[in-house]
């Protein structure tokens, strides 16, 4: 007759299993730190930019979008504005007369939805989303890696 119970080596593995589990739910809970933070900063510039081209449709104005590439930052009708992680890499595509300055890019939504177009480009590592802007509907659309 065996008598019941654990072995210490079954109790080991058993504390090893969870310690296992345990670990890989707070990796997937964290999230891969600099990939969270791409995607989100991603998504933050598609909403932002959907609701500049709103804006201009309802109030029948054209309205711009701006990004701060040098400060990392971004601006929106009604006074939102926000910043980009630091250790994301920022670039804008734009029309020329969009730009006020050097560091700062701008998409213009018209009332009829239109724009003057635009991409944002934000990296991390190898690690690349984008955010473009059509310059005939106006349609805002959020992408992995370059353009095909």
């Amino acid at each position: 007759m065996r008598p019941r119970g654990m072995t210490l080596i079954e109790m080991v593995v058993v504390v090893m299993l969870v310690a296992a589990m345990s670990a890989a739910l707070a990796v997937s809970i964290g999230g891969g730190g600099e990939g969270r933070q791409l995607r989100e900063a991603a998504r933050e510039l598609t909403a932002q930019l959907q609701y500049t081209r709103g804006v201009a449709m309802l109030q029948g104005e054209p309205q711009v979008f701006e990004v701060d590439v040098d400060a990392r930052a971004w601006r929106a009708p009604g006074n939102r504005a926000g910043t980009l992680p630091r250790g994301l890499e920022v670039a804008v595509l734009s029309a020329r007369g969009e730009s006020t300055d050097a560091d700062t890019a701008g998409i213009r939504f018209f009332p009829d939805g239109s724009s003057t177009g635009g991409v944002v480009r934000l990296g991390s590592g190898e690690a690349q989303w984008r955010v473009e802007v059509a310059w005939l509907t106006g349609s805002v659309t959020l992408g992995r890696g370059d353009p095909p």
